[in-house]
């Protein structure tokens, strides 16, 4: 007791320390000659962290360059070797330390191979991309805040790397753990914001080459429809989210609620992280970090809670080039030739000469050869296609989260999105303790009108357009240029006043599909093709959740326990519209076919509560069938009751057994799961789970195709058991309310916990409480931080 008495005193001195520092008088106007921007905390860079239960880091610091530095060495501390692998990435030097052939994780872009990640961000460096964006003003460009904060975070990094070992084994002794450079923080938020654009297409830039003497085909309008629409159907990226906000007409208290979701990598270097940020007097916010980022990103205050879903805002588009007759590497504009700008690179590689290769650059982006493997876009003699990423100009992704960290009502969290204008492929949703709800589909996308797309698209672009929301635009037409808005801060992008949003609506909730049933009574209509779609079928995750949250609102008296009941509510829509239904075709069928003995599988079938519990029977047995039958079994077939855009919550509906590959779906399930030793009537928990520290922790959720708003992708593999592991999937989840106190209600929950490093403390906590369906109970206020059992209190500091 008295050693914790000591603590809390150090605490509260520290504290103190630190906010006399803040308020001493800031420099004059006419004083300021950039000194400041260098050498603002006039000395050594320092930050007190307290850290709680589940290693939550309380970072407190005198202003923007020491929060960083703060942020940057707690985050080593947690993530070190992940950290220092994005570096290699935005180095362009993965080739050297982990050879060609390689597969990066995927985090930083699309790259299928070590050496087209090199030789992409090799380029960016070459081109001094990121250099010129940090040099941008404000509001273009990154705030002096932001730039401060880049700049301590990376001190924090090096600073923990000088003054402790390295004790994960992923990366202990490794010789590409090194200092970084705050331009390597900036080049890691480059990549995160091109993520949906350039980074798509990392392969089809770097592979993309003048054609030779052969004949080269043109790219098919009707395969380029389909590709397109699976490729931007998805996220894209291996990412999603589920988002709702309450209005205080729908709660017990009447201020607002959110709970957010996000649906993230369980590896690498897009998981979260999470702290609480202060900057006494200027900034208190608590919540989550991507890696590597400097600010929280999704989170809460004292006044209002936000967070993020990925959006269907298509955020790129292609030029389709009209080529020189006497040369492939020039283009016609209204008749006049422009030469394409050679970028030529050269990467090192481990155990071999270095690879120099050039890349095409236009006046709309870089020339590419394809979206992915599926959809190629061929160089031909007369034909060329080059992208464009508004998004490789926008570095703004952190001057707004600083914005959301420092509102006080969703109305600033839509001023800071108007102002700002840094999201690049997320949605908003936003709730505070007055009571507003707020959705705002506000990205940073090309400013594709339809009069555009209908003007200008080629006959490539006549197909992809509607399906997809992607335009080929006919490049060879000064008309054809993406124009501006008046109130875009850069050219070639929509403006805030073109953008779908939702004010206090007693719900507003999103679940990766379009903005138009973001509140189901009152469609969101009116927007541009690029945004997404209107009165088409949604997601069974989307119908689902619009069903839970449209009920929650109308039983009212709602509660931050409603929304914790809701997230592991573990319902899956999927059953509810098909279980019962094929447990009577399942038992038809065994009666006609004995032979194939279906009997047991359909009893467990009929027994499945259609949750994916752990506890759940004929859970795994209906997943492994509803997986395989999807796959199978075209979408207008599947139901016998089709899609009504009058009914779209509800429909379509009815499952079609008679649809050829029922049969054979289930009856591959049944045999799968008996290869494997698995019993049909198995509970899902007993082989869907993570090993961690050698124990085998169950999980609940499921899939997207069931439309489980507790999202996971887990890993296959019959032989090791079942679901062995998570790809992706329910991540940093927060829920957040008021009560008229100045300190937040909040609970939430790091699914794959803290650290990466399994000699961590931290390594498995918050997993262990995922498994069990249990929460954190966040620590905002003082009182709480001080009261905690778990409280460790380290001054941090450059030497």
């Amino acid at each position: 007791m008295h050693f914790r008495t000591r603590l809390r005193r150090l605490a509260l001195t520290s504290i103190a320390l630190v906010t006399a520092a803040a308020a001493l008088p800031a420099p004059t106007a006419g004083a300021d000659d950039g000194s400041r921007d260098r050498h603002p905390s006039s000395g050594r860079l320092s930050a007190l962290i307290r850290y709680t239960e589940y290693g939550v880091p309380h970072i407190v610091a005198k202003d923007y360059a020491n929060l960083g530095f703060g942020t940057g060495w707690a985050q080593a501390a947690d993530q070190v070797c992940t950290l220092a692998d994005g570096f290699v990435t935005v180095r362009g030097e993965r080739s050297r330390h982990f050879g060609p052939d390689a597969a990066p994780d995927g985090s930083l872009s699309s790259a299928a191979k070590n050496l087209s990640s090199d030789l992409y961000f090799a380029g960016v460096r070459k081109a001094g991309t990121v250099e010129k964006l940090l040099a941008t003003p404000a509001p273009a460009g990154p705030s002096r805040q932001i730039r401060e904060s880049m700049r301590g975070w990376a001190a924090g990094y090096n600073a923990w790397l000088e003054q402790n070992r390295v004790t994960d084994p992923a990366c202990a002794g490794a010789d590409w753990v090194r200092p970084v450079t705050p331009l390597d923080v900036a080049r890691r938020g480059f990549a995160m914001s091109v993520l949906g654009g350039q980074g798509r297409a990392v392969d089809g830039i770097t592979a993309a080459t003048p054609p030779g003497a052969a004949p080269v085909g043109g790219a098919d309008p009707g395969r380029a429809a389909r590709a397109a629409r699976e490729l931007f159907a998805s996220d894209g990226a291996g990412m999603g989210s589920n988002a709702v906000a309450f209005s205080g007409r729908t709660t017990a208290n009447g201020r607002g609620l959110l709970l957010g979701n996000p649906h993230y990598p369980w590896q690498g270097g897009r998981r979260f992280w999470q702290s609480q940020q202060t900057i006494p007097g200027e900034l208190n916010v608590s919540g989550a970090s991507l890696l590597g980022t400097t600010i929280v990103s999704i989170g809460f205050n004292e006044k209002v809670a936000w967070s993020h879903t990925v959006a269907t805002g298509v955020t790129l588009n292609l030029h389709e080039l009209r080529l020189d007759p006497a040369d492939p590497t020039a283009y016609l504009v209204d008749g006049r030739p422009e030469r394409m700008t050679r970028r030529t690179v050269s990467v090192p590689v481990k155990g071999g000469a270095p690879v120099t290769r050039t890349q095409w650059w236009t006046r709309y982006g870089p020339v590419v050869s394809g979206l992915g493997a599926s959809l190629p876009l061929p160089w031909s003699a007369t034909t060329a296609y080059a992208l464009n990423d508004p998004n490789a100009a926008n570095l703004r992704g952190s001057d707004t989260a600083l914005g959301f960290a420092k509102a006080r009502s969703t109305r600033d969290i839509h001023r800071t999105l108007r102002r700002v204008q840094g999201l690049p492929w997320v949605n908003t949703v936003a709730a505070d303790s007055a009571g507003h709800s707020f959705f705002s589909q506000a990205q940073v996308l090309p400013r594709i009108t339809d009069e555009l797309a209908g003007r200008c698209s080629t006959p490539l672009g006549k197909a992809t357009y509607p399906a997809s929301g992607v335009a080929v635009l006919d490049g060879s037409r000064a008309d054809c240029a993406l124009g501006s808005d008046q109130d875009a801060v850069q050219p070639g992008i929509f403006g805030p006043s073109r953008m779908p949003v939702l004010k206090d609506a007693p719900y507003a909730e999103n679940s990766n599909d379009s903005a138009w049933l973001t509140n189901a009574d009152r469609p969101l209509t009116g927007y541009e093709r690029i945004f997404g779609t209107v009165a088409t079928p949604r997601s069974l995750r989307t119908r689902g959740a619009v069903e839970d949250v449209s009920a929650m609102a109308r039983r009212g008296r709602l509660t931050v326990g409603d929304l914790q009941r809701q997230q592991f509510a573990n319902r899956a829509p999927a059953g509810d519209l098909a279980a019962a239904d094929t447990a009577k075709a399942c038992t038809a069928l065994a009666a006609e076919r004995p032979d194939l003995g279906l009997k047991e599988a359909c009893e467990a079938l009929g027994r499945w509560d259609r949750t994916v519990n752990t506890d759940s029977v004929g859970a795994l047995l209906f997943d492994r069938f509803w997986r395989r039958l999807v796959a199978s079994v075209p979408a207008a077939q599947l139901w016998k009751v089709p899609f009504s855009a009058a009914d779209p919550v509800r429909t379509p509906h009815t499952l079609n057994t008679a649809a050829p590959g029922f049969a054979s779906a289930l009856t591959g399930a049944v045999s799968e799961l008996r290869a494997a030793g698995i019993a049909l009537d198995a509970p899902l928990g007993a082989h869907q789970f993570a090993v961690r520290d050698g124990d085998r922790l169950p999980l609940h959720g499921g899939t997207e195709s069931l439309g489980v708003w507790n999202k996971i992708e887990p890993v296959w593999d019959a032989a090791g058991g079942g679901y062995t592991g998570v790809s992706t999937g329910s991540s940093h989840i927060q829920a957040v309310g008021w009560d008229g106190g100045r300190c937040p209600v909040a609970r939430t929950l790091l699914t794959y916990a803290q650290s990466s490093n399994p000699s961590s403390p931290h390594y498995s906590d918050q997993t262990r409480l995922y498994s069990g369906e249990r929460w954190v109970t966040s620590r905002f206020c003082e009182k709480d931080i001080l009261r905690s059992p778990a409280l460790r209190v380290e001054r941090v500091r450059e030497r």
